[in-house]
């Protein structure tokens, strides 16, 4: 995790190992949110089904995720800090971005993209583990509380994050920003009562035993 010549919160480098896990290969669109709450979160009233979900607090995401999670009869959660880069990386180490060390604007479509909010989920290629979206489109809230100073102690094995905090860790870039997607490695956070619309989520589980 990290990177060398990242910021300060993304350093020092360090190795982890996390137990197999589910990420699912696209972020949570509207009609997924519409489909298990029953209502449309704050201001995307109307907005196209197959877009990613935005304005959903990190409070409303874990409701999300209870309710799914009774629904199928499994477990369902947000990611971990840790889980969520091993899987944007998509089998790659250290490189910058999912698919490498290119930069973002030499991909296709890229200049086209995101002109006035986040695009379907699925448009772009998918990285090594087949999962879309990774660093780009909407911001994905974790599980984790965030701590800037978190890698001087992070355990080896399943980092769970701090226990306590003000703020919720995030990762993954965002059509709002002037640059659009985020490297591998970039941490960010927000409280988590904050409902902004380049904030979205993905959903993880165990493997089942």
């Amino acid at each position: 995790m990290g990177q060398v010549d990242g910021r300060d919160d993304e350093r020092p480098v360090h190795r982890v190992r996390v137990p197999p896990f589910l990420l699912c290969r696209y972020q949570v669109t509207v009609d997924d949110f519409v489909r298990v709450m029953g209502r449309f979160p704050n201001q995307t009233h109307g907005f196209p089904p197959e877009l990613p979900v935005t304005s959903v607090s990190w409070y409303a995401a874990v409701v999300f995720c209870e309710r799914l999670s009774a629904e199928w009869g499994m477990t369902v959660r947000l990611p971990t800090e840790a889980e969520w880069e091993f899987a944007a990386r998509g089998g790659m180490e250290q490189k910058l971005y999912p698919w490498g060390n290119d930069p973002p604007h030499s991909r296709p479509r890229y200049h086209e993209k995101w002109r006035e909010g986040p695009e379907p989920v699925g448009a772009s290629e998918p990285n090594g583990y087949g999962l879309y979206d990774m660093c780009e489109n909407v911001h994905e809230w974790c599980s984790d509380w965030y701590d800037p100073n978190y890698y001087r102690n992070s355990p080896l094995i399943q980092p769970p994050g701090p226990p306590t905090g003000e703020r919720k860790a995030s990762r993954g870039g965002a059509w709002r920003h002037h640059n659009k997607v985020s490297r591998c490695a970039a941490r960010s956070s927000i409280p988590p009562e904050f409902r902004y619309a380049d904030y979205g989520f993905r959903l993880a589980a165990d493997v089942r035993q």
